[in-house]
């Protein structure tokens, strides 16, 4: 369910790393920090932006964020405003029967959304939560437009669990998927990422796949020409690999930093595709210690090569979907992406 953009005069939050300035969209910019450390990450440029799903997110000024030069800073995940909270609910059917809670007495989150919305992420919660993956929030309930969650306390990011992170993530990425586009068991043919739809209709090959189904049903919507970058997909998408178990909107947001310790993934858009969706979506926003992210995630699953010049390839749906939901700025940066994706 998504919840109302920030409205009224401006106001500041410690956010981690970052001291973001909540102002109705057209705000000024702030610098937000993707890390800290050897190899903390570049700044991005960023304004305040409504995400998919409702929640304050950062606009990128590029749509390709390079990382490798230092910065400092506490670093920390972006504000994450919470809809309809609820502590103390029960466990009416519909959980993750025979999986481990968070605790005994865990505080729980219960969120109101549409029937098909609650199907989709409950569907996605169950299917993300593999044996060595990143933890995913238990499902206690899941009936009609009613999810009940556990609700994970939030810590701070720090080195170590970054790297945990990173080999947890290509874990994930490794328990794969039954084809290029196919939903969780159980979950609609027809979801959303964040306000917008996202089909999910299975398909044998990747390519063909990201271009029908990812890049031409949004950039017809906003009316940008994107008949060179899916007559050349083939040629763009590098090497063909197995479908992948993926998030499907890992931004930083959806990034929990649990006070456990442990990085918990929330709020998936969850489906079978390419890996490297994920991470560029990871990189679209910035992430606290990215670069150990992606570096320990190589150590269990190599990228093949040039996967760098192919983040604005990946990163181009997202931008897309902004683009239809918010319009502005998100469309100069989408047309941005594909031209970077063209030139390879």
């Amino acid at each position: 369910m998504a919840c109302r953009r920030p409205r009224g005069p401006a106001r500041a939050e410690d956010v981690g790393c970052q001291r973001i300035s909540h102002r109705p969209r057209g705000g000024a910019g702030v610098l937000a920090s993707s890390g800290r450390g050897s190899a903390g990450g570049a700044g991005l440029r960023t304004c305040p932006r409504v995400a998919p799903d409702g929640r304050s997110r950062p606009r990128p000024a590029a749509p390709f964020v390079r990382s490798g030069r230092r910065r400092r800073g506490r670093a920390g995940s972006l504000l994450r405003r919470r809809c309809g909270v609820r502590r103390g609910a029960r466990d009416d059917g519909g959980g993750d029967a025979g999986v481990d809670r968070v605790g005994p007495r865990a505080a729980l989150r219960t969120k109101h959304q549409s029937p098909e919305a609650t199907a989709a992420e409950a569907a996605g919660l169950r299917w993300l939560r593999v044996d060595g993956g990143p933890p995913i929030p238990f499902v206690h309930e899941a009936t009609e437009g009613r999810l009940v969650i556990d609700e994970i306390p939030h810590g701070t990011p720090n080195l170590q669990a970054a790297v945990t992170f990173g080999r947890r993530l290509a874990a994930l990425h490794l328990a794969g998927a039954s084809a290029f586009g196919a939903p969780p068991p159980g979950g609609p043919r027809v979801a959303t990422i964040g306000t917008a739809p996202m089909v999910n209709e299975p398909a044998p090959s990747w390519p063909g796949w990201f271009a029908s189904q990812r890049i031409e049903p949004y950039a017809r919507r906003v009316d940008i020409d994107v008949t060179e970058v899916c007559a050349r997909i083939a040629e763009l998408a590098g090497p063909a690999e197995p479908p992948a178990r993926l998030h499907g909107d890992l931004w930083s947001g959806n990034v929990l930093w649990g006070a456990d310790g442990q990085v918990w993934l929330i709020d998936p858009a969850a489906h079978g595709g390419h890996r490297e969706s994920d991470l560029a979506m990871l990189q679209l926003f910035g992430c606290p210690f990215l670069d150990h992210v992606l570096g320990a995630y190589q150590e269990i699953a190599p990228l093949a090569d040039g996967w760098q010049a192919r983040v604005p390839l990946h990163q181009l749906f997202p931008l897309l979907a902004h683009t239809v939901m918010f319009g502005g700025g998100y469309r100069s940066e989408a047309l941005a992406a594909m031209t970077a994706a063209l030139r390879g």
